[in-house]
């Protein structure tokens, strides 16, 4: 137990250590691009004139103020850190990056109007999640389920049609299908008989419903048609995928001893080769769901979904650096944690992986 608390203790530091290495290069970039100075001066200007402000309210004499705003100025600016070159601010720059204190964005907003940089992501990051995740596995749970049939059936039918899928569903981008669904199930019935059976966009109608069971029932309205091109596009891939898994552990030994011995096909799926499988298995649906969260960018455009996809998206366009900057680095933290909880669930879903 000791060796293997050591072994993740360090497994986590190699992980840190690579975020402490992004952090770094986007750290660079902000000092080298000028984005650093920039944004502490805007930090300044705010300061400075909220202080001002607070000493013209107590009427005091003009001169007097102007006396005090320049020495808080001065003050200021030393804490902040501009009275010295911006690769002496590195470690300040990569703790504000850290905390996501990176001011406030030029342009864009949260749903409540703040322009903090924090709020704006935190605002967005609930969205992507429900939408990526509910996305990736509702597609998995029965790409994975299917995988396990067919797996054990190679050549029949079913393996023949879940090929053809897979190969026809990896091949067009999420966000085509997304586009054909919106136009055939969106606009298409709305223009022919005149009823709207799907939203072509948006997360609720405008305006939201007020009470809260028919807002998450319109919720639910908007997110079907994302998560239907979700699982065409992933579906036919996950099913795959685990069906060459299957396939390769069905031809184990093991695997045949135990079916030599004539036990249920379903007991020898599930307990001699859905165990071993669980490894790659988990790694790509752990590795998927981090990806997801910065993977839709284009879709969550097509389908107005205000998450941190749409939100890069505008930032781009806006060249709103720190929201840039600061999605970079929450899409490099997602990966990050993400790899370190599939170290821990190698070790609970197979106990032939042991850290020495």
């Amino acid at each position: 137990m000791a060796s293997l608390a050591k072994t993740l203790f360090f497994k986590f530091l190699t992980l840190v250590a690579v975020l402490i290495g992004v952090l770094f290069f986007l750290a660079i970039i902000m000092g080298a691009s000028g984005l650093s100075d920039k944004m502490l001066k805007a930090i300044l200007v705010e300061s400075v004139r909220g202080y001002k402000q607070e000493l013209i309210q107590q009427r005091l004499p003009i001169e007097q103020i102007d006396v005090a705003v320049a020495e808080f100025n001065k003050t200021m600016a030393a804490m902040l850190g501009l009275d010295q070159p911006w690769y002496f601010r590195i470690p300040q720059i990569i703790q504000r990056i850290f905390l996501l204190d990176l001011g406030e964005s030029r342009v864009l907003q949260s749903s409540w109007g703040s322009r903090n940089v924090a709020d704006i992501i935190l605002d967005r990051l609930p969205n992507t999640i429900v939408l990526t995740a509910s996305g990736v596995l509702i597609s998995a749970l029965v790409g994975i389920w299917i995988g396990l049939y067919i797996g054990s059936k190679v050549g029949s039918g079913i393996d023949r049609v879940v090929s053809v899928m897979s190969a026809i569903s990896y091949a067009i981008p999420l966000w085509f299908i997304g586009l054909v669904l919106i136009l055939v199930l969106a606009y298409g019935p709305k223009i022919i008989w005149g009823i709207q059976i799907f939203p072509p966009g948006g997360m609720v109608s405008i305006p939201p419903p007020r009470e809260p069971l028919a807002y998450f029932l319109d919720f639910l309205w908007h997110l079907s048609l994302p998560l239907i091109a979700s699982f065409i596009a992933f579906f036919g891939s996950w099913a795959y995928g685990v069906r060459n898994i299957v396939l390769n552990i069905s031809q184990e030994d093991f695997v045949n001893f135990a079916r030599a011995k004539g036990l249920p096909e379903d007991l020898v799926r599930k307990r001699y080769i859905l165990r071993p499988a669980l490894p790659p298995i988990l790694t790509s649906l752990i590795l998927s769901l981090a990806g997801s969260i910065s993977g839709y960018i284009i879709t969550e455009r097509v389908f107005n979904w205000p998450g941190l996809g749409t939100l890069f998206y505008n930032a781009i366009l806006a060249t709103d650096e720190p929201v840039i900057f600061a999605l970079v680095y929450v899409f490099t933290l997602v990966y990050v944690v993400a790899r370190f909880i599939l170290e821990i669930l190698y070790i609970i879903v197979d106990p032939r992986i042991r850290y020495d």
